[in-house]
């Protein structure tokens, strides 16, 4: 099959889960035109009942069809509703919204096999194919397996690609970076140092600097110099040495560092000038147990939060197994599994008796609450320190409004993998966690580390690497 050209001015037969996903896709296709399916309306409509995610997104998908189309006529319809210019369209001229007002499948020799919605939302980008030969028509949809029936058909198809963070994940930002050896000699001739409240600072200009965010990491091979770049304007930053957490008389609630990463990622956690921390890295690399250790250490000892909040998306790895009775903390804890298991290294609940077991227990219960990601629309969190696990399987509305919850003194940190994402039609450049790492990262206020070694066991990491 010969591969079509795409340039020019095209039509695009949008499929009911790219409306789900992003409701405002309909505003995105810059000035190409846009053709709505009847099927896919009536998708809609039956997606539209129930509080998830989901049906929220098919709602608003049909509120903004409905104020498309206030003051419209059949005629107006029939010639195609101008949408809205916005910033993103490249041309003066925006495209225009056609609904599918009648059958096109007689137009067609024989129709396509079956009665799914699928098979009439590619009958009708054929039947658009027949009637405008000349007018490139282009099935979108996060649906694999609609593309490839499309292709099957010689009918050119898309993903939804506008919420793509990256072109490749190996761009995102890791939040460390290597100096050279030479980079002292580089860069002494307008370099100062000072000590300010036990901390070392150096204020460094060079052509290395351009290349720094706020908070990134600065480690130099073979040397034990470890910094973290605390203010970056223009050619000149600021720098910090970092505080060695390898120690054991620097520990946070009896956890040390056993990589530069984990070390890094202690600092950023245990800064109270840092709002939103970002850990990535595969399983055993420590997120969870790092997280945990500084949420206590300033929750419980330093005062600085009132209690932590965990929370997490409720994406079964495997068959759901039902129905939780019980209230949300009950319904909340199979989920947290990962966390509770890391409670009990940091409590040690092993080396105790019955009693200290259970005031341990009473203590935590108290200061750590499980949440729901369901119930957190509305609310808003003072001096909190939320944990949001399994961050991979957000979408970048669901990020930012999990985020924006945050009130004053709270500290947000989203730890993942984005190798593992259990969400449908996500993937590791357009996920939440990509999103909020790549748009976090110029700001002064946050921190992000690419976590690389796994420290769980010797089986967990010969399992990581081989299988």
């Amino acid at each position: 099959m010969v591969k079509q050209e795409t340039e020019g001015k095209r039509t695009f037969v949008i499929d009911t889960n790219v409306l789900m996903h992003d409701p405002s896709s309909l505003f995105r296709f810059q000035e190409h035109d846009i053709y709505i399916p009847m099927i896919v309306l009536e998708e809609l409509d039956d997606n539209k009942r129930g509080t998830s995610e989901v049906a929220r997104n098919a709602r608003q998908a049909s509120r903004f069809l409905d104020d498309l189309l206030k003051d419209v006529d059949a005629d107006n319809i029939e010639q195609g509703i101008e949408l809205p210019h916005s910033s993103e369209t490249s041309s003066e001229q925006a495209g225009r919204l056609f609904l599918q007002t009648s059958s096109l499948h007689e137009e067609l020799p024989e129709s396509l096999p079956g009665d799914k919605p699928d098979n009439h939302i590619l009958a009708t980008a054929l039947g658009l194919k027949h009637q405008k030969p000349k007018r490139i028509v282009t099935v979108v949809s996060k649906d694999i397996n609609l593309r490839i029936k499309a292709s099957i058909l010689g009918i050119h198809s898309e993903d939804y690609y506008n919420d793509k963070v990256l072109e490749d994940v190996d761009l995102l930002y890791s939040g460390t970076a290597e100096l050279d050896k030479n980079f002292w000699t580089e860069h002494e001739k307008d370099m100062e140092s000072w000590q300010e409240d036990g901390h070392t600072f150096y204020s460094v200009s060079g052509p290395q600097v351009t290349d720094w965010y706020s908070n990134e990491c600065l480690s130099m091979n073979g040397d034990k110099f470890e910094a973290i770049v605390r203010n970056v304007e223009e050619e000149t930053a600021v720098i910090e040495h970092s505080k060695n957490y390898r120690q054991s008389n620097n520990s946070i609630w009896g956890v040390t560092a056993r990589n530069r990463e984990q070390n890094f990622a202690l600092n950023l956690l245990m800064d109270p000038n840092i709002d939103f921390v970002s850990l990535l890295g595969m399983a055993g690399t420590g997120k969870t147990l790092l997280t945990l250790a500084a949420g206590l250490n300033q929750t419980l000892d330093l005062n600085l939060y009132n209690e932590i909040i965990m929370t997490r998306v409720t994406v079964p790895m495997g068959e759901d197994i039902g129905f939780l009775p019980g209230t949300e903390e009950e319904k909340m804890t199979p989920w947290m599994g990962a966390l509770m298991d890391n409670l009990e290294v940091l409590t040690g609940v092993e080396s105790e008796g019955e009693w200290e077991r259970a005031a341990t227990g009473a203590l935590l219960q108290n200061r750590i609450k499980l949440r729901s990601i369901n119930f957190m629309r509305g609310r808003t969190f003072l001096k909190k320190y939320l944990i949001i696990d399994e961050a991979q399987n957000l979408t970048s509305k669901q990020m930012k409004s999990l985020i924006t919850r945050a009130g004053p003194g709270t500290k947000v940190v989203c730890m993942g993998n984005v190798a593992q994402i259990d969400t449908p039609y996500l993937t590791e450049t357009t996920s939440g966690l990509t999103y909020v790492v790549d748009r976090f990262k110029n700001w002064l206020h946050s921190g992000h580390v690419t976590l690389q070694r796994g420290e769980r066991s010797r089986l967990a990491d010969y399992a990581s690497d081989t299988l």
